[in-house]
């Protein structure tokens, strides 16, 4: 498992997000959990305004969302699964990161 590698959803809530992707960095790969964010269906996101924070992609044929404000940690053991990566969008995921977590906005 690999930063930005994207996982299939095993969650609940898969129909509207089928896929996550992991942002943490591969340092902390020793630990039994994974920082991810949801891949939202384009359908259930609707008009996106802030294209750098809620980044668009297709992953299998689906229009997705990158949706940074619904961050959570999972455990390894349920990452669905590999379905491929957003590595050469490394820098963009990171970029929308930084707009949450930074003091840019205060």
């Amino acid at each position: 498992m690999a930063q930005f590698d994207v996982h299939k959803n095993t969650g609940k809530h898969k129909a509207p997000i089928p896929f996550v992707v992991i942002v943490q960095s591969s340092q902390f790969n020793h630990y039994r959990r994974r920082v991810v964010v949801p891949l939202v269906r384009a359908t259930e996101v609707g008009r996106v305004q802030f294209t750098s924070f809620n980044l668009i992609f297709t992953i299998r044929g689906i229009k997705v969302v990158l949706h940074p404000l619904e961050i959570v940690s999972i455990p390894v053991e349920q990452l669905g699964e590999r379905v491929g990566s957003l590595m050469q969008s490394g820098e963009d995921i990171v970029h929308a990161l930084d707009e949450l977590f930074s003091r840019a906005w205060q």
